[in-house]
Parts: C-alpha cells; sequence; structure tokens
C-alpha cells in the first residue's frame, strides 16, 4: 500500500502543547467575562484546527498526563521535580480544553502512572504495525525516539505551536547525526534539563554523538568506559550509573494497555451545539467558524447560531408626526443611535425591548422629536459623546442620558474596554451584530439599522447592567455621564491657536535642527543618518567605543532616557548634540502635528481653533487622554517647550484665559487615604509641604532644608505613589542605593502610616481581585495572584498607584462638569477648554472674571472631602504659557 493510500493516525500531546501554548499566548490578552483564562486553550485549539486541516487524519487522539507522579518519579523521586508549580493562570484550563475536544468528538486519552509520551508511544506503535502513517505530535524531545519510516514528529519550534518542525527519520539523522532510535541515548548522556535529568559533566550533543558513532551503541560505549581517557573520560565512569538510570526513564513505553486502540480513533463528525456552546462559553467566537468549516457543519453551526440568537424586529420607517406619536407611547426607558454624517445626525432610531423605530434626519424630524430628545426621558446610547455633539451642531441638547453602554463596560474591564456595540453584543449576548462590509461597493450583508442597533443596544444594556457593582454604577451615573456632557461642548468649543507663532517657532526648530546635526557630522567626521537606530549603534558603541546600553532585538538601545543616562556617565560630544537633536525635532513634530489641526473639524468651518477629542475610555485609571490632536503630550520641563503654550491664545469676544491647577494632589490623596496624621498636619501647616516633610526626615529645620534635601524628599514622596524602589529611587537622583534605603527608612520611621497603607492596599487588592477609588471605581488585578514575579511585582506597583491616581482623576473630572454646569446655569459666557493632567484651561467672557475664579476655586476645592485642603492654583494670561503659574 503505498503512502498515500495509508490511513493516517494523528496523536497529539495535549499538556505539552497547551502548555507552549499558554507561555506563548498573553496571558491578559485571553480570559472571559468571569475571569477564567483561556490562552492555553486557545493556541491549542488554534494550532489543532491548522493542523487536521493540513494533515487531514482519520484517526485522531489527544493524550494527557493525569499528574507529575508516574511509576518514572517512583524510580528516581528527582524527576522533573526541578518544574515550578503550575501557573494559577494556567490552572483550569486542561478539563476545559478536555470539554472542547469532546465537543469537537475527538478522543482523549489518559491514564493514571502514564505519561502522555508513553500512550503517544503505545498508539504509534501500533498505528505502524496496522499500516497507519502514523504523525506524532508533541513539544517532548524523548518522542524523537518514535521516529521511523511511518512515524513522523511534527515538533513545535521556541515561538510556541504556530509553526511545526517536520522530523522524519532523514531529518533527524540531519540534526543530531544519528539515527531517532538513538537520540534517546544522547539525551542520556548529555541529560535533560526539563527533566530534572542531569548528564555526565562537560559531555555535550557533540561529545555524545562521536562516542556513539566510535562504539555503535550506548551500552558498547558504557562497556568500554575504560578505554576513554581525559577529564571526560573519568567524568563518565564516575557516572555511569546515572547514564544508564537516564536511559531507562526517558525510553517510551509501547506496550500500555489502553482502553481504544488506533481503529477506534477514527474521525467522527462533530457536534455543532455542543461546538458552539463551549466555544461561546469561552469567548472564543473567532474559532467557531474555522471548526465548522474543518468539520463540514457550516450549515447545521448556522442553525444553531441563527435559533440560539433572537431576530431583530423590522424597524418602521415613520414619518416626523408618527414618530413623535411612537415615542408617545412607549414607555420607559428607551435605546436611542444617531447615525452621524459630516457631524451632523443623519438617521435616528429608537427602540424598546420588543420594537423599533427609525427615519431619516429632516428639520420636521429635529422639530417632532426635540421635546422629547431634550427631556428628561431615560435613553441608553453606545459611544454617546460624538451623537450629542452631532444634536448640538443641529441646535439640540440631549437630555436624559441614563446610560452609554461603551463606557459602562470601560469601568467593568477598564484594562481590556471594548470599542464598540459589535463587540458588547458578542461579549454579552453570545450573537454577532449584522454589518455590511464597509470594503465591498455592494456589500453582500445588510448591517443593522439604526432602528435595530437600539434593540440590540436595550438588550446589552440589560446584560451590562447586572454585572456592574453598585459603586461603579454610581461611578458612571455621578461621574462619567455628566462629564461626557462637558466634554462634548469643550470638543465643540475648542482653543484658539495662533498658526504664525508655531509656524514662526517650528522655522527655527528646524534651522536649529540643521545645524546640530551639522555639528554632530564634524564630530565624528562624516554624516550619518541621526534617526537610524542601525548606524547610531555603528557609530556609540563600534566607532566611539562609548559602553553598551541595553541590549534589544536589533542591538543596542539608543532611546533618548538611556542616552542621557549614557551622557551623564560617559560624555561625548556627539552625544550631546544628538540629543539636543533630538529634542528640537521631537518639538518640531509635535508643532507640525498641532499645526495641521488648526481650523477645526471639517464641521466647524476655518475657526482658527483646535478642536481635539477626549477619550474617556483611554486609560485603566480613569484619566481622561487626549487625540486627534493629542493635547496631553506638550512638554512643559524647559523654557524652550513652554512656548508652544504660548500659541494657546484668548479667543475673539473674550478677555483672557484662566488656569487652574491642583497643587499635589495625588500626595494630598495619600495623606488623606493613608490617614497619617505627619503628612496631614503638611498639608494643614500651610508650609511648603515638601520643606515639611523633609525638616521630619532630616531632623532639621524647615529653614535649614536645603534645596538638594527637598528634591530628595520630593521625589521620594511622589515615587512612593508609583511603588518607586530604592534602587528606582537611587537612579532618579543619582545617589548610591544604600542612601537611597537609608532615605526611605527614614521616611517610614516618620510617616509610618504611609507605608502601612501602601502595604495594606495592595494586600487587600490581593483578596478582593480589584482596587478601588475613593469614590468606588475599580480596576482589576488579576497579576497579583501570578506565578510569574516580573508580571506580579508590575501588578503591585500598578495596585498602589491605581487608588490614588484614579481618586484624582474622579476628582478632576467632578470639578471639571460641575464648573461647567455652573457656568450655564449662571449665564456666563466663559468656558473651559481644555484639561490636561491636573489643570484646566477656561476661557473667560468680558467682565466674568471674578464670577468664574470664585466658581472655579468652589468647585475645585469642593469636589472631594479630604482630610487636607485641595489647594487650587489659578493663573490668568493672554496665552497658556503666561496664565500658567
Amino acid at each position: 500500500m503505498t503512502d498515500s493510500a495509508k490511513p493516517t493516525l494523528l496523536v497529539v500531546d495535549g499538556h505539552s502543547l497547551a502548555y507552549r501554548a499558554f507561555y506563548a499566548l498573553p496571558v491578559d490578552n485571553f480570559s472571559t467575562k468571569d475571569g477564567q483564562h483561556t490562552n492555553g486553550i486557545y493556541g491549542f485549539l488554534a494550532m489543532l484546527i491548522n493542523l487536521i486541516k493540513a494533515e487531514k487524519p482519520t484517526h485522531l487522539a489527544v493524550a494527557f498526563d493525569t499528574s507529575r507522579q508516574s511509576f518514572r518519579t517512583r524510580e528516581y523521586t528527582e524527576y522533573k521535580a526541578n518544574r515550578s508549580e503550575t501557573p494559577s493562570e494556567f490552572k483550569g484550563q486542561i478539563p476545559l480544553l478536555q470539554d472542547c475536544l469532546a465537543a469537537m468528538s475527538i478522543q482523549v486519552l489518559q491514564q493514571e502512572d502514564i505519561e502522555a509520551d508513553d500512550i503517544l508511544a503505545t498508539l504509534a506503535t501500533q498505528g505502524a504495525e496496522k499500516g497507519f502513517q502514523v504523525l506524532v505530535c508533541s513539544g517532548d524531545r524523548d518522542t524523537i525516539q518514535l521516529v521511523n519510516d511511518d512515524v513522523t514528529l511534527l515538533y513545535p519550534n521556541v515561538q510556541g505551536v504556530s509553526q511545526l518542525k517536520r522530523y522524519d527519520r532523514d531529518a533527524v539523522i540531519e540534526r543530531y547525526g544519528v539515527p531517532p532510535e538513538q537520540y534517546p541515548d544522547i539525551a542520556a548522556l548529555v541529560g535533560e534539563t526539563s527533566d530534572n535529568l542531569p548528564g555526565v559533566p562537560k559531555v555535550g550533543e557533540k561529545t555524545a554523538v562521536k562516542w556513539l558513532t566510535q562504539f555503535g551503541s550506548l551500552d558498547a560505549l558504557l562497556e568500554g568506559a575504560d578505554s576513554i581517557k581525559g577529564v571526560v573520560g573519568g567524568n563518565l565512569r564516575e557516572h555511569i550509573e546515572d547514564v544508564r538510570r537516564n536511559r531507562r526513564l526517558n525510553r517510551l513505553l509501547t506496550d500500555v494497555d489502553l482502553p481504544l486502540g488506533p481503529d477506534d480513533l477514527e474521525v467522527q463528525p462533530m457536534d455543532a451545539q455542543a461546538v458552539r456552546d463551549i466555544f461561546s462559553r469561552l469567548e472564543f467566537k473567532t474559532l467557531i467558524p474555522r471548526v465548522a468549516e474543518l468539520a463540514g457543519i457550516e450549515q447545521q453551526m448556522a442553525a444553531v447560531t441563527s435559533a440560539a440568537a433572537e431576530l431583530a424586529p423590522v424597524a418602521q420607517e415613520l414619518a416626523p408626526a408618527d414618530f413623535a406619536a411612537w415615542l408617545e407611547s412607549a414607555t420607559g426607558e428607551l435605546g436611542v443611535t444617531i447615525a452621524v454624517e459630516g457631524g451632523l445626525p443623519a438617521r435616528v432610531g429608537v427602540a424598546t425591548k420588543d420594537a423599533a423605530a427609525e427615519a431619516s434626519w429632516t428639520p420636521e424630524l429635529a422639530a417632532a422629536l426635540a421635546p422629547w430628545l431634550t427631556s428628561d426621558a431615560p435613553k441608553v446610547f453606545a459611544d454617546a459623546k460624538p451623537q450629542v455633539k452631532a444634536l448640538r451642531r443641529a441646535g439640540l441638547r440631549l437630555g436624559g442620558l441614563a446610560l452609554d453602554v461603551i463606557l459602562a463596560g470601560w469601568l467593568l474591564r477598564p484594562s481590556f474596554p471594548d470599542k464598540t456595540l459589535a463587540d458588547l453584543v458578542d461579549r454579552y449576548l453570545d450573537e454577532k451584530l449584522p454589518e455590511s462590509d464597509p470594503t465591498q461597493l455592494v456589500p453582500e450583508t445588510e448591517g443593522a439599522t439604526t432602528g435595530q442597533l437600539s434593540w440590540y443596544l436595550m438588550r446589552v444594556a440589560a446584560a451590562v447592567r447586572a454585572e456592574l457593582p453598585e459603586s461603579v454604577a454610581a461611578v458612571l451615573t455621578d461621574i462619567e455621564l455628566p462629564t461626557l456632557h462637558t466634554l462634548a461642548d469643550m470638543e465643540l468649543a475648542g482653543v484658539a491657536v495662533s498658526h504664525a507663532t508655531l509656524s514662526q517657532f517650528s522655522g527655527e526648530l528646524g534651522t536649529r535642527a540643521d545645524a546640530l546635526a551639522q555639528e554632530a557630522y564634524a564630530a565624528i567626521g562624516r554624516e550619518v543618518n541621526l534617526g537610524s537606530p542601525k548606524q547610531l549603534q555603528e557609530v556609540l558603541f563600534e566607532e566611539l567605543q562609548l559602553p553598551k546600553t541595553r541590549k534589544t532585538k536589533t542591538g543596542y538601545s539608543t532611546d533618548a532616557a538611556v542616552l542621557a543616562d549614557l551622557q551623564e556617565t560617559n560624555p561625548h560630544p556627539f552625544l550631546d548634540l544628538l540629543l539636543q537633536h533630538r529634542e528640537a525635532t521631537k518639538l518640531r513634530q509635535i508643532i507640525e502635528s498641532l499645526d495641521s489641526a488648526i481650523g477645526g473639524d471639517r464641521t466647524s468651518g476655518a475657526d482658527g481653533r483646535i478642536h481635539t477629542t477626549y477619550v474617556q475610555t483611554g486609560s485603566q485609571t480613569g484619566r481622561l487622554s487626549s487625540t486627534d490632536p493629542n493635547l496631553q503630550n506638550i512638554p512643559i520641563r524647559t523654557e524652550e517647550s513652554r512656548r508652544i503654550r504660548s500659541a494657546f491664545t484668548v479667543g475673539d469676544g473674550y478677555e483672557t484665559l484662566l488656569t487652574a491647577d491642583y497643587s499635589q494632589i495625588e500626595m494630598r490623596i495619600m495623606a488623606h487615604l493613608s490617614e497619617d496624621p505627619g503628612l496631614i498636619e503638611a498639608f494643614n501647616s500651610g508650609e511648603d509641604t515638601h520643606r515639611f516633610v523633609g525638616s521630619r526626615v532630616f531632623g532639621v529645620a524647615p529653614e535649614d532644608v536645603t534645596p538638594a534635601m527637598r528634591t530628595k524628599v520630593k521625589a521620594m514622596s511622589y515615587g512612593l505613589v508609583y511603588g518607586l524602589s530604592a534602587f528606582g529611587l537611587s537612579k532618579q537622583l543619582r545617589i548610591e542605593q544604600s542612601e537611597a534605603k537609608q532615605l526611605m527608612m527614614e521616611y517610614f520611621a516618620r510617616f509610618g502610616a504611609v507605608r502601612d497603607y501602601l502595604r495594606s492596599s495592595v494586600e487587600q487588592a490581593r483578596i478582593d481581585g480589584y482596587t478601588e477609588t475613593i469614590f468606588g471605581r475599580r480596576r482589576p488585578f488579576p497579576d497579583l495572584a501570578s506565578p510569574n514575579r516580573v508580571l506580579r511585582e508590575n501588578a503591585e506597583r500598578a495596585a498602589l498607584n491605581a487608588p490614588i491616581q484614579g481618586s484624582a482623576a474622579d476628582i478632576m473630572k467632578i470639578a471639571l462638569f460641575h464648573i461647567h454646569d455652573d457656568f450655564a446655569a449662571q449665564g456666563l459666557g466663559s468656558r473651559v477648554l481644555l484639561q490636561i493632567h491636573d489643570e484646566l484651561v477656561i476661557e473667560v467672557a468680558p467682565g466674568e472674571w471674578d464670577a468664574a475664579e470664585q466658581i472655579v476655586r468652589t468647585r475645585m476645592g469642593d469636589a472631594a472631602q479630604l482630610s487636607v485642603p485641595l489647594d487650587v492654583q489659578i493663573g490668568r494670561g493672554d496665552d497658556w504659557d503666561v496664565a500658567g503659574h
């Protein structure tokens, strides 16, 4: 029988490959909504689907270990004893993987006291004897011994399980220099680190192959061990029993009494319903169609999926008067979707849980819907801000915003927020939102209409609300939704920016960058691309022989921070010029991005203003981020970089800019949360806080605290909020690590409650699985329980900071929307333009300074009731730089 006519038996090592998949895929990216990690399962199944598709086996089985104990551990108790404890994130994945395989009708084999490799060896041997072409897929090198004319090994590469190396007999000989049956002899001599089997000292693979070639077999080598000269000969004779033990242990069993043989492993039809149930439970939506295609059950799967999903109602197309009547007859909360085109409403869809209505946006429809849209009638949206802005451009202010499901989903999963309604439908309803393909001129599938989107929205809202803890729901209602309305107005208003100022500064920077580049070329005697890491590596580490920096995949790091450290320890004219050139180039790039944004978006006209977009879901702590353009990356540390802010000016019709900044807000929150009496006294005393703290730490009078002392205390005070270590503090202050450690000890000796709070907050987060701000915002930290030290310590540092930074974000948002609302309530023309970090920028209308300043001071000072005052610094000026403080 030819190989092509033979049936194909594929046997797979389940534990080995699932474990490799676990480490190949990022654990944080694969978890269900109830917290079950799934990266090992997903990676294994993706590999298996590809493998089945490529090899088309007629017979198939997956083998698993039952435990770490086997007949081998009874002979040698140290066997595999070096392996670390199973990561907590991996625990529970094997039973779920076996459930997936059962749904796919794939046989699973495991047996007490026997390893998966022995099951594979037995099936491979039996299969070859019965005329099968056998494929063994395993990440254990012991399975190399199984390779022969009828058995091929598929071995994963070091990057995971996505690529498999094919080992037939010739490939094994080419790679190891011996036939497959002799590979265990090499392993016996060299040892197997992964199995904790020590080999002969100083004997590597080349020596082992040379000996086996010379003597013909391991037995002959051991019998003739006395003839081997030198140190390695002595080592062999001394460890000869270890070699014999290793060979006994790495010999795979080929005669295990299994309940099933190769003939019993014929590939069976899959159960579409079972596959959908378990894959949906694990949130493997992308794998379902791949499995269905593989098994040829697309129609059955489609039928199962459509039966599971509720059919969206056909939305009624209504005339304006009928739409108003429909709304009047509807009761309770309604889902709303405004389709936006060109920044203005194009269509509107509204839905209850049972019915939907929609219409194109016209002046007549706007007039008919205005009373309801502006009323307090409760409305549910997805990504409401663009729709709120569109309505405001159309002259309507939305009222009754009860829920934005995108914001709610982000509050539940701040690390991995769902970006669209389709994502939420997938996650919470286990369905696929009908969407047309934007790349097709004539889409094959019509997307959901605005009315149907609103219907899906109502169902998602119910599912999301069911998961929202009470405190998190309060953050949504009391902080995020009011902030959304304020941000919509801020984005519409924009901020006036001078093109002339930016253009002049950009030209100066361009001239300076060119001059610096020429000086840099002169310093090394030739021209190079100052933006090329590869060319810079050649100059710095080969030509100039400077100490090598941190190793990267492409050589040695040439990033700015690393080169700044290098310049401090090993100054060189070229390095100094390079860093200056980078700074000038970076500032120029920021200026160009700002300049290109002047004029507003396409709906606001050339108004000479920048209209950034604030992203509420852009961080895990609750802080806002800014995009198109990013206004939060404008540097302010140097006088030169502050010139960029001078281009941000007061607009026509307004009197001045007002800037308001919280002073040391995170340290004040730290004092409040820790209840440290010394730190509270520092803020309540009215003195310079860092000088006050410095006097306690160094044991001197406040007036005797030197600038150097103050700098050290300031760095440590802020560093503690971010989990700064003694090593980090020493590097930041450029002092010895021992001095940094002593400084921290003296700090905690006088502010012990701070230390106790930081410790207890992490421990509480470890228990709860999340941290919580003063107002109830939560941030999950599953990695606090990770056995991976790096992941765990990163999570610990982040957990230290999350309640503090998150509370600061909440306080700023509360102040922001209250100021915005007070301006409107008092009929002021003044308006908030920007929120950047802990600072607000406000455009003050003529004659309104006193009223605006009073509102800002009051609302920022009263945004939270802390045990220390919230200090607010106010500035005034015609541009942002002058108004700064």
